[in-house]
């Protein structure tokens, strides 16, 4: 497990892309956080990493999903407004799951019965205004790997555009 503060919006963008560059059809990303923590900004990057062609990726707090194509489908789900695990059926929650595209979940402790035991975990807070910690927890082999490659990333780049680099904590 790591983490990165990052200093702005920016940053949060850039390294979900980068992450977003690394996932692929199958794997379930799981976002934890307070409302503002920054889980939809970093859904942003993720799709910008899958390509998704679209400059606008919204929560689908409404909706429940979202999906977007990319270099693989993108389906981004939002948990937040989730009142029993019935719901969870009738938006066909374990459909998505393991599927052809890569699932984001925001607010996945809502839906933490039905998350499979592999997947990224990935926790957000608000450090102040414009700072925010992700810390990153890989369950399973599969991203285990993908975390240490996205970890050296960050340790021998500057996340590009974006002024100052994010700082890691590792533990």
């Amino acid at each position: 497990m790591f983490s990165v503060i990052t200093s702005n919006q920016e940053q949060t963008w850039r390294i979900g892309e980068m992450l977003g560059a690394r996932l692929d059809a199958g794997d379930t990303v799981c976002l934890y956080g307070d409302l503002g923590a920054g889980k939809t900004s970093l859904s942003y990057g993720i799709a910008q990493g899958l390509d998704v062609e679209t400059k606008y990726i919204t929560s689908p707090t409404f909706a429940f999903v979202n999906e977007y194509q990319g270099r693989v489908p993108f389906y981004h789900i939002d948990l937040y407004r989730l009142k029993d695990a019935e719901e969870l059926e009738n938006i066909g929650f374990e459909q998505y799951l393991d599927s052809d595209g890569v699932t984001v979940v925001e607010w996945a402790e809502r839906g933490e019965d039905e998350i499979p035991q592999e997947c990224l975990s990935i926790y957000l807070s608000y450090v102040d205004e414009h700072s925010r910690e992700i810390g990153f927890l890989a369950e399973g082999e599969r991203y285990e790997k993908l975390l240490d490659d996205l970890k050296r990333t960050l340790e021998t780049q500057t996340v590009e555009g974006t002024p100052g680099s994010p700082r890691i904590s590792s533990f």
